[in-house]
């Protein structure tokens, strides 16, 4: 660098100033289309609502703990692991916090980057190099081509947002954030749902198991009946056989249900971020509670469902991406400065005479690229064209989502008050059954068909019990669980 004349300081610092206020009075300039959330049609009201969801005109559904509901507390504390342990969950905060750090570095392009500069340096010029050999000749015997250089001081530059190219940028990676936090809190959901889920599956099997356990003690005594009648010469070894084939088939049950439990208890294991060969469920037969689940307004729930609100900030980030890539059509200006000393060696860098600086403005105006800033603007385009069909298609999903477990909640309640009538009349026609086989009025053939009856009656019923508390699950997961869209914000 050379040192300036102190006299055009104050020239140049007043050019610089009008440059700096011409720059800020077009700085509120964006080129990023208005943004507004793509155009999606709510119904006034959900279809399939009943006595197990009873519309409400306010949003009312269960916040924070949605899970106690149920009002299971062993449930309750599997939840609460969710958010301490769960491997799955830990990442998505991660990618936030990768988010939040997108946006940090956005944001430093708003204010001026000033770095120190320090060399020290020894040069040697060709003595061949044009002006070389004038200055020998004027330099006399004492002139050499080898010189130090020291350098000590700062640089600083600053580009000035004239067609919203940062500011877009940072718009951007704050939706980026917010869609961020809304995909933890739609994975927090979905943890906690799945992990409901697996346990409602996994208790429905803890009641068969029972069922199944009582059911083979009692064809076990039917067997040695039969045995012992045929022993008597009242049975035919075919009843013994029927008897004997019912009693194995029972166990077999059984043990498939065992089997299943199994693996909905690796399930909730690895969901609360737990080993699953040291993790382990005391069994119970006692189910949690069927809530009946308050559905509010279904324009709420565009305000409910994480996912969508994703996909909305995602949409948003696309929008403001268009901006940025219209603005790398025009100039870029950007304010230089920088200040130091520089010497060719020796004790005294720092002395006045050594000092420099310069300011000034640069301009870069971009001539041609062969269509690179038009194919970014079009990629641009069509990122927000497809991040707007995301965001329709998430709304529907939802809209769905939420038909469908309302549907469930209250047609399996209907079935389940018809299957309690079959489980009374299966149970009935096996009590007649085996009373007429000990009188001799009917053959096993007819205890069998009862028996089967009975135990397939029962085990129907305990599947449609954990059905709707899988639907009431689902339900408030489709309705988004305890999540504001204001907690993205």
């Amino acid at each position: 660098m050379l040192r300036a004349d102190p006299r055009s300081a104050s020239r140049r610092l007043r050019a610089l100033a009008s440059c700096a206020g011409a720059a800020l009075a077009l700085a509120g300039c964006s080129l990023a289309p208005k943004y507004a959330p793509p155009p999606v049609s709510a119904p006034v009201a959900y279809k399939e609502t009943g006595p197990w969801t009873p519309a409400s005109p306010a949003d009312a559904a269960s916040r924070g703990a949605w899970w106690a509901v149920f009002g299971d507390a062993t449930l309750n504390g599997l939840e609460q692991k969710v958010d301490q342990a769960n491997p799955d969950l830990a990442a998505a905060l991660a990618r936030h916090e990768q988010a939040r750090t997108y946006l940090t570095q956005a944001r430093a392009a708003l204010l001026p980057e000033i770095d120190g500069v320090a060399s020290e340096t020894s040069n040697q010029v060709s003595l061949h190099k044009p002006m070389i050999p004038l200055m020998r000749k004027l330099g006399g015997a004492g002139f050499t081509n080898h010189y130090d250089d020291d350098i000590a001081g700062y640089q600083a530059s600053y580009e000035v947002d004239l067609w919203g190219h940062v500011r877009n940028e940072v718009a951007a990676q704050k939706a980026n954030v917010q869609a961020s936090a809304a995909d933890v809190a739609n994975v927090r959901l979905s943890l906690e749902a799945d992990l409901a889920d697996a346990y409602m599956n996994l208790r429905g099997l803890d009641v068969q198991a029972k069922l199944l356990a009582d059911t083979v003690q009692a064809y076990a005594r039917a067997l040695q009946l039969t045995q012992d009648q045929h022993d008597g010469g009242a049975a035919s070894g075919l009843d013994v056989d029927r008897a004997k084939a019912q009693l194995q088939s029972a166990r077999a049950q059984a043990v498939d249900v065992a089997a299943q439990r199994a693996l909905y208890e690796h399930a909730i294991a690895s969901l609360v971020g737990e080993n699953a060969s040291t993790f382990s469920l005391a069994k119970s037969t006692a189910m949690p509670v069927q809530p009946r689940v308050p559905v509010s307004a279904p324009s709420e729930l565009l305000q409910r469902r994480p996912d969508i609100a994703a996909a909305e900030r995602l949409t948003a980030a696309a929008n403001a991406e268009i901006g940025v890539a219209r603005a790398a059509f025009y100039p870029t200006v950007t304010l230089n400065a920088g200040q130091g000393f520089e010497d060719m060696g020796g004790m005294s860098l720092l002395a006045p005479s050594n000092a420099f600086w310069a300011v000034g403005p640069s301009v870069t105006l971009p001539l041609f690229d062969a269509g690179r800033r038009s194919a970014a603007v079009k990629r641009a385009r069509a990122q927000f064209d497809e991040a707007s069909a995301n965001y329709r298609s998430t709304v529907l999903a939802a809209f769905q989502q939420v038909e469908d477990n309302l549907a469930l909640n209250n047609k399996l309640a209907d079935e389940a008050r018809e299957q309690a009538g079959a489980v009374d009349a299966a149970n009935k026609a096996e009590d007649i059954a085996t009373t007429q086989y000990r009188m001799g009025e009917v053959t096993y053939l007819d205890v069998v068909v009862a028996q089967t009856a009975d135990l397939e009656a029962q085990r129907m019923d305990i599947t449609i019990a954990t059905r709707r508390l899988l639907a009431g699950v689902d339900l408030i997961r489709a309705l988004g669980g305890g999540w504001t869209v204001q907690q993205a914000a």
